[in-house]
């Protein structure tokens, strides 16, 4: 079993950079509408306190939130919702405690809790698609194909073996041998620095938040994006919005109000991300703000892209993923991956 805290406490760090947005979450045409066609919303039958723990500091993954508290939805769902940023504890057990009500996860990292036979549901995706990837500087690095990463050194971040299986995944689909490049365990430390002085070739990060960031940099970058390569790598939920079971069946109420509420604070950002940015700065002023318009512009599309509302989950996403874990001996045994999640709390009507 991996280690699910430092998973937990890296994922946002890594940030995969792309040249572009992935195929399958680009804007073409016109998209399903985020609420489901929905015009009233759930509240809860009296008024409730509830918390949400983040996965990270604030940072555009949760602008959603910041825009439902600051446009008043929470306050139209009968509910009173402190946004609080993580402790050192897992957000699974923050809130297998009860200290919060919802936490935003992973799905990589929530399988493995519920691996471990934890009550929790994953209530709603909070992006779409998977925007990882794998980035190396340009002059010093060139790739434009996973085989270009066979024989560079890459910097992990200490879940080797989920790493691995899929860097060597990559490099086979593309006609390469397993095991052909150097894991080099580099823990938190900035990956472009690492880059620019030459100890690592290449890392794993997300595009839309540190991915802006090393752009704003300067850095000329080069990108392999799993969404390009989804007939190797199946494609999974990160971040998602995730709650007990308990709470489920004990206050259903509130659960809908919450999710709803959430969901119309992401369609504002999808609708209106130049105007969201502004919210999320307005609730954390520490943040930089051109890096926060940029990256609100960037994944106002991908919150929801392709899916018939925002926060849509798949069957099908949450097995593959899972196969891809079992077969890779990362876990034992296949998780009930209708269990797993559910889309009864999300608002409107969409055929499933």
């Amino acid at each position: 079993m991996l280690n699910r805290k430092m998973g937990l406490i890296v994922v946002l760090v890594l940030l995969a950079l792309s040249v572009g947005l992935p195929a399958a979450a680009q804007n073409g045409g016109e998209r399903a509408d985020p609420l489901g066609g929905a015009t009233e919303f759930a509240q809860a039958n009296e008024r409730s306190d509830v918390t949400v723990i983040l996965d990270w500091t604030p940072n555009t993954n949760h602008t959603g939130f910041y825009a439902a508290q600051a446009l008043g939805f929470y306050d139209e769902a009968n509910l009173d919702v402190t946004i609080q940023q993580p402790t050192d504890l897992l957000v699974e057990a923050v809130v297998m405690s009860g200290a919060a009500q919802f936490g935003v996860s992973y799905q990589e990292f929530f399988t493995y809790a519920l691996a471990d036979e934890m009550p929790l549901v994953s209530v709603a995706a909070i992006i779409q698609h998977n925007t990882s990837g794998f980035v190396t500087l340009h002059d010093q690095d060139p790739i434009t194909r996973p085989l270009d990463l066979s024989g560079k050194r890459y910097g992990g971040f200490g879940q080797m073996d989920l790493e691995t299986a899929i860097i060597n995944r990559l490099i086979t689909c593309n006609g390469g041998e397993a095991d052909s490049f150097e894991y080099v365990d580099v823990g938190y430390v900035d990956g472009f620095e690492l880059m620019v002085q030459d100890r690592i070739d290449f890392a794993w990060m997300y595009y839309g938040w540190t991915g802006i960031e090393g752009e704003r940099r300067g850095l000329d970058l080069d990108s392999v994006m799993l969404m390009d390569y989804l007939d190797c790598i199946p494609d999974y939920y990160t971040p998602i919005l995730i709650t007990q079971q308990a709470m489920i069946d004990e206050q259903p109420d509130v659960v809908a109000a919450f999710v709803q509420a959430t969901a119309r604070g992401f369609a504002y950002s999808i609708q209106h991300p130049a105007e969201a940015a502004d919210l999320l700065l307005a609730a954390a002023p520490e943040l930089d703000p051109d890096l926060v318009r940029t990256s609100a512009d960037w994944l106002a599309p991908l919150y929801h892209a392709d899916a018939p509302r925002w926060g849509q989950q798949t069957a099908e996403v949450w097995q593959g993923f899972t196969d891809f874990l079992v077969e890779n001996g990362i876990l034992a045994e296949s998780i009930d991956v209708d269990a797993a999640f559910t889309n009864d709390f999300l608002p409107g009507v969409v055929e499933e």
